[in-house]
């Protein structure tokens, strides 16, 4: 794996997206290092799996209130080496701890063995148990949450857990692992693993990798499965998606615009659960269309760390290039740049809120998930429409839908080809409900009851009645 600077092949790279500056260079891990680290992580998750949910549940509590102590630190961390804002880095921080609250407080329970009644006096229930080591291969563009999101569920569960971090943002898987290790879990039962796309296989056939969970393209996603499923171990996958925002003509238009602009700029467009394609129902589209364009007008792109700033930098040089090409392919397809359209000239990897009218299908911003600042606008004639213009997807990872009639929000709901649905307001991934995909999203869950319940062994127990 050949890292994104000249002259090494052995080391990743973190580099500040908003000034283009290398912060820290990452060896890669050495084959005798990996070793050190699995057969670490495999005694820990054995002295884990035996750890009673009590103390599993007061690790959990220590962990929320460390990320809450160094919340600070680790919002700073996530702002140099990605680029979001200061402000969204601190509430990112603040949600895993929350997040971590939660399983604390509701995870026992969900494992909790769970009775199957039968008439003859028998007892019957199911145990969750914990099946080993799952190797989490996670994104870079929630640093903190995306990691939490799938370690907390995998971990309260009693399994260890394997944390295959983005390159750009070593730093803050390292500082994750010191959280885990401050707060009194196991030593090395949340691990890191640091080394080369070719490497990862090996860790995957591993028989001590029970199961694998990533997010990230469906390139990546499918390469793993692949590997995984050879070797006859579980997988879950969260592959992205291209939102549908729905509006109908019996929206509140103005919170319609307010909330839409929130959910597609924010993180810089650098979101998989995000609205990317506004489908707007043809009697309302202009008026969305021109309040809209004048609210995205004023999102102001520049220093993460200046409180004034809506949206930083693109993550990195190569990721605001490919955006750049699909803004490009779509114009060339017959779209209309409404406004932005092109990087900002100077340092950092910045690149204009940009809104596309007249997008349609065949277009690469309606085909594709556009990881960046940029707003496709679609007209449908009417309802029939929109929900087919919606489910004219690859993806299918979750959608929006805008109206006064919440009755009829609920069926529609139910024609939507997603894995979640959020009606009169923007996507989000909370530990109350399941988060996941359908189509080439993705399979399996994160969160809620679901999530914990994932990387288990639902052992069927059947203890015969003694006469």
């Amino acid at each position: 794996m050949k890292s994104d600077v000249a002259g090494l092949d052995d080391a990743s790279v973190s580099r500040n997206p908003a000034t283009g500056e290398v912060i820290m260079t990452y060896p890669f891990q050495r084959p005798d290092e990996v070793e050190q680290m699995l057969a670490q992580n495999a005694a820990a998750a054995r002295s884990w799996r035996a750890t009673p949910m009590t103390e599993r549940v007061a690790c959990y509590r220590r962990l929320a209130s460390t990320l809450r102590e160094r919340l600070e630190a680790l919002a700073m961390l996530a702002t140099s080496e990605m680029g979001k804002t200061i402000g969204a880095a601190c509430a990112e921080v603040e949600k895993c701890a929350a997040a971590v609250d939660w399983f604390a407080e509701h995870g026992p329970a969900i494992l909790a063995d769970e009775p199957a009644p039968v008439d003859n006096g028998d007892r019957v229930y199911v145990s969750f148990l914990p099946i080993g080591t799952v190797l989490g291969v996670m994104p870079w563009n929630f640093p903190f949450w995306q990691v939490m999101r799938a370690a907390g569920p995998i971990m309260l569960s009693g399994n260890g857990f394997i944390l295959k971090h983005a390159p750009n943002v070593m730093g803050c898987a390292y500082a994750l692992q010191e959280a885990f290790d401050a707060s009194g879990f196991p030593k090395g039962v949340f691990g890191i693993l640091h080394v080369g796309n070719d490497a990862v296989a090996r860790v995957i056939e591993d028989p001590r990798t029970a199961a694998v969970t990533v997010t990230g393209s469906m390139r990546a996603g499918s390469a793993v499965a692949s590997i995984a499923g050879k070797a006859l171990k579980k997988s879950l996958l969260e592959l992205g998606g291209a939102d549908a925002f729905i509006v109908l003509a019996d929206a509140d238009l103005d919170r319609a615009v307010e909330v839409g602009i929130e959910a597609r700029f924010q993180n810089a467009g650098q979101v998989c659960l995000a609205a990317k394609r506004f489908i707007i129902e043809r009697p309302i589209a202009e008026a969305f269309t021109r309040k809209y364009v004048a609210a995205a007008s004023k999102v102001k792109a520049g220093n993460p760390l200046d409180a004034a700033t809506t949206i930083g930098p693109i993550a990195r040089g190569d990721l605001r290039d490919g955006v750049h090409d699909q803004v490009v392919r779509t114009i060339a397809g017959g779209a209309k740049v409404l406004l932005g359209g092109k990087p900002v000239e100077g340092p950092g990897f910045f690149y204009e809120p940009t809104v596309l009218g007249d997008v349609e299908p065949g277009m690469a911003a309606f085909d594709e998930e556009v990881f960046g600042p940029v707003a496709a606008l679609t007209i449908a004639n009417d309802l029939e429409d929109a929900i087919r213009l919606a489910n004219l997807s690859d993806y299918g990872l979750s959608g929006n839908l805008w109206t006064s009639d919440t009755a009829k929000a609920s069926e529609i709901a139910r024609r939507l080809e997603t894995g979640g649905v959020f009606v009169n307001g923007f996507s989000a991934s909370n530990p109350r409900l399941p988060v996941g995909g359908v189509k080439q999203s993705g399979y399996g869950r994160e969160l809620s009851h679901f999530g914990l319940r994932e990387f288990v062994n639902a052992q069927g127990v059947w203890v015969k009645k003694v006469s």
